[in-house]
């Protein structure tokens, strides 16, 4: 997410309404992470960000501070363009797909290796699929949750020859291009997976830019330069992930220069870094949400009257100029309007706290409700300063006659329980992983990801109407199809409510100003592959 580049794109042509790469013959196509050289070679560069690794095996990954670290490490079949969410190649230097869209074959790229010199051919990326996928494979060591997902719709995957693999889905899947991009879909080295088993997440061996060192538990990992990579060695020699938790101490260890770059401000320490000349602050549109989802299985939220008082009583616009320095938006669809398909004619509920009594006592609640507001207690780039939003929801929602206790857990703990539907209440957010609207409207709202234990969708809101939109949307490649889809299934959510949409972040990072060629990427994931360090 943060590297600038020129906007050298390659080509793609449209079959059938899907993208294809095409099939180059001079060499391997270029794409945008190839349009700068490196204006200096060497060095250390080293990130700070809120949290150190909780795995390095991108597969079992979940968590933003895993996914900065293995996204540096490893590569996917094809990647997303180093400014965008457009699919560009990767491992695979092109692709086909069968006229009735169900089989898609990948020719991938002579001459790989992984970081342990063994070779990446095509039974290689079969195994790192399938240890996935299949839950009986020996080297199945994870919860893979991701790919619950982004490979739900694949029924087989196969080696085709050395050099080609061959994805067969149960259905058409307009986003599955895009979900293999994604970080979780990186090919590991079968080698690495058999000889570490289930201590593999500790010992990452992908064929990306960047080659594993050392992880110091809590502290940091260190990545020196792959300098065989297929796509040219990374700008640095070496690569250092620091986890630093609070984050004014993360500020003053970048002033002081101990890191180059550092991820989460807190919004009142914009102005100092704007004012330091050997400071950079970056501020862009950014792809995500923060909301409040009402747990519709919990009485009184089971009626939508009640959801749509607690729409009224919440008033956005203030709690984006207190607590996000006026970087970002009020929110009022689930996904932001950066991403294509965004329906703007839904108009917001508007902030109105007699209109919210009212609905409430229409629902047999004349002197209003008590619950609880669960918030979490990490802040994230949806949620700036967690506590003091939750604060502030709390005062306005008792406005509109809604009494909330406010209940935190420790962050793991606090996703487990939400994810098991224990909270009445909850605040939480998302940042997109592929740029395509499924991944925000089928992920957070279908009714197939609101199971207990797994949920995605944490509102446990399950609409049949809502459901056979997002599946058609998913089983059509013609955008025009699927975009009139999605600005349905935002109207369908709207008048359901089992959200407060609350706010659309923007992207913020801070770095020191002789880093460069760095750009924050849209999917907030930092890629350090082209970033150099100015003497």
């Amino acid at each position: 997410m943060h590297h600038r580049f020129g906007r050298i794109v390659l080509p793609v042509l449209v079959i059938a309404g899907l993208l294809v790469a095409p099939v180059l013959t001079s060499g391997a196509p270029r794409t945008s992470w190839d349009a700068k050289a490196c204006g200096r070679v060497g060095g250390t560069l080293v990130f700070g960000q809120a949290q150190d690794a909780v795995t390095l095996d991108p597969a079992d990954a979940t968590d933003g501070f895993s996914v900065n670290n293995t996204s540096n490490a490893f590569d996917t079949l094809v990647r997303f363009a180093a400014n965008g969410t457009q699919v560009e190649p990767g491992l695979a230097e092109s692709w086909k797909v069968s006229s009735d869209e169900l089989v898609w074959t990948f020719k991938l790229r002579r001459g790989v290796r992984f970081h342990d010199g063994t070779p990446l051919d095509a039974k290689a990326v079969e195994f790192s699929f399938q240890r996935q996928l299949d839950k009986k494979h020996p080297y199945h060591h994870g919860v893979f949750e991701y790919a619950e997902f982004t490979l739900e719709s694949v029924k087989s995957i196969e080696a085709v020859g050395a050099d080609s693999v061959r994805f067969t889905l149960k259905a058409s899947n307009a986003p599955f291009l895009a979900m293999l991009a994604m970080f979780s879909n990186a090919v590991s080295s079968p080698a690495a997976i058999r000889k570490y088993g289930k201590d593999y997440f500790k010992h990452p061996t992908g064929t990306g830019p960047f080659k594993f060192v050392e992880w110091v538990q809590k502290d940091h990992v260190t990545y020196e330069a792959n300098k065989d990579y297929w796509a040219g060695r990374p700008c640095v020699d070496r690569l250092i992930i620091r986890g630093i938790p609070d984050n004014t101490v993360r500020l003053l260890e970048m002033e002081k220069g101990g890191i180059q770059i550092m991820d989460q401000t807190n919004p009142p320490d914009y102005a100092r870094i704007r004012r330091n000349k050997d400071l950079v602050l970056f501020t862009g549109p950014g792809l995500n949400v923060g909301y409040l989802a009402m747990n519709v299985e919990k009485e009184p939220f089971n009626d939508v009257r009640v959801r749509r008082a607690v729409n009224h009583s919440v008033n956005k616009p203030v709690l984006v100029r207190a607590f996000y320095e006026g970087i970002g938006q009020p929110a009022k669809n689930p996904m932001p309007p950066t991403i294509w398909g965004y329906n703007d004619e839904v108009k917001a509920y508007e902030y109105n706290p007699e209109k919210a009594k009212q609905l409430l006592a229409e629902a047999g609640y004349p002197n209003g409700i008590t619950t609880e507001l669960w918030w979490p207690n990490r802040a994230r780039p949806y949620l700036t300063q967690p506590q003091k939003i939750a604060e502030a929801l709390q005062q306005q929602l008792a406005k509109g006659g809604i009494r909330a206790k406010l209940v935190t857990f420790e962050w793991g703990t606090y996703l487990s329980k939400a994810r098991n539907g224990e909270h009445p209440m909850a605040i939480l957010g998302w940042t997109g992983d592929n740029g395509d609207p499924d991944n925000f409207l089928y992920v957070l709202l279908d009714a197939d990801n609101a199971k207990k234990g797994t949920a995605s969708n944490i509102a446990f809101y399950k609409s049949g109407a809502l459901h056979d939109l997002l599946i058609r949307a998913q089983r059509t490649s013609d955008q025009a199809r699927r975009t009139a889809l999605y600005r349905q299934a935002q109207e369908v959510i709207h008048n359901d409510a089992p959200w407060v949409p609350l706010v659309h972040a923007g992207r913020v990072a801070a770095y020191r100003k002789q880093v460069q060629n760095f750009f924050p990427h849209p999917l907030d994931i930092r890629w350090f592959y082209r970033v150099w360090i100015e003497k």
